[in-house]
């Protein structure tokens, strides 16, 4: 058993070693990729120091320094509202985007942005987290109250794919009747995207996820007991009440500060936590939702890169290729189901 243990940290250490040199890889190569090249000293020098070239400088602060960190934190938000997902329906491709929740939250904010423009104004960083988080919620709503009638999983799943696309028909109703210059900002956004992120969204977004993060390491305990069963998870003390609420509390703040920010990303929720399970070889919430949230933000920083420089100087939406990396991981989980099943 002691033997066991070790071996397990062991992996754990090493998956762990192996996704932070990975970020921190795709890190230095989204900061030096575009037009502008930059040798790792001048890098170092704009970073660390007052000097640097004069050009490059706001280039890396106001441009790719905010992109970053925005792809690395949204992305890891994204993974850990997936495995939260997951977790809750026992499903394995459950996911904001999948289930319509990402839609919801697109809604709202559309709606939110269209009033706003057509009356001269702009909408804040916090108010389009709350304008998403409403439309998260009143999709999950949805979700929860058909999940109380359907027994099968996959059905829900149908569900969820039927709400986002209701939510998306509405869209796209409200941006007919826009304005047309409220249609250019509406429709760039609506693409998925990190680029034009600033410096206040990153700090907000931060915030938001962090904060999610450490609520969610305190459920690890609660969240391991119910994925044994409910039963198993009352036996040890777990109000299941508060326990549900909280997940789908913070699962929806998390895919609503990423809606909000980013646009729908699609296949991150579905695609990571799988991978994440393979990598650390566990199911335990402890280690899986900072490998998920790490998995997560090293995912988003390649196809970010992916992304911005596949086509150059035109530039994909990132919610296109993370679905052509994301697809075919869910193509094989449900392949692999089926293949167990019979």
């Amino acid at each position: 058993m002691a033997a066991g243990n070790r071996d397990s940290r062991s992996r754990y250490l090493l998956s762990f070693g192996l996704l932070l040199a990975l970020f921190v890889l795709l890190f230095l190569w989204n900061l030096n990729s575009g037009t502008v090249q930059l040798t790792p000293g001048e890098i170092a020098k704009i970073l660390f120091t007052e000097g640097g070239d004069r050009t490059a400088r706001p280039i890396v602060w106001e441009i790719r320094l905010p992109r970053i960190l925005a792809a690395a934190i949204l992305g890891g938000a994204l993974a850990v509202s997936g495995f939260l997902l997951q977790t809750f329906f026992a499903n394995p491709i459950a996911s904001p985007f999948v289930l319509g929740i990402s839609s919801g939250a697109k809604l709202t904010v559309a709606l939110a942005m269209i009033v706003l423009l057509e009356r001269g104004l702009t909408i804040s960083s916090a108010g389009m987290v709350l304008a998403a988080f409403a439309g998260s919620m009143i999709s999950m709503g949805f979700v929860l109250l058909i999940s109380g009638r359907v027994r099968q999983m996959s059905m829900l799943v149908v569900c969820g794919v039927m709400i986002g696309y209701i939510c998306s028909a509405i869209t796209d109703f409200l941006v007919t009747f826009a304005e047309d210059s409220d249609i250019v900002s509406l429709h760039n956004w609506s693409l998925g995207s990190f680029s034009g992120t600033s410096w206040e969204q990153v700090k907000l977004s931060a915030a938001i996820v962090f904060a999610c993060l450490v609520l969610t390491l305190f459920m690890a305990k609660p969240m391991g007991a119910y994925r044994l069963g409910e039963v198993y998870a009352q036996n040890m003390g777990v109000n299941l009440h508060r326990f549900r609420a909280a997940l789908i509390l913070v699962s929806s703040v998390l895919s609503a500060c990423v809606t909000a920010f980013a646009g729908p990303v699609s296949f991150v929720g579905i695609a990571v936590p799988h991978l994440a399970k393979r990598l650390f070889g566990t199911s335990s919430p402890l280690v899986l939702i900072p490998g998920c949230f790490l998995g997560g933000s090293v995912f988003c920083l390649f196809c970010d890169r992916i992304a911005r420089t596949a086509f150059s100087p035109a530039e994909l939406s990132i919610s296109s290729v993370t679905a052509v990396f994301g697809a075919p991981v869910v193509i094989l989980i449900m392949a692999g189901r089926r293949k167990q099943a019979a």
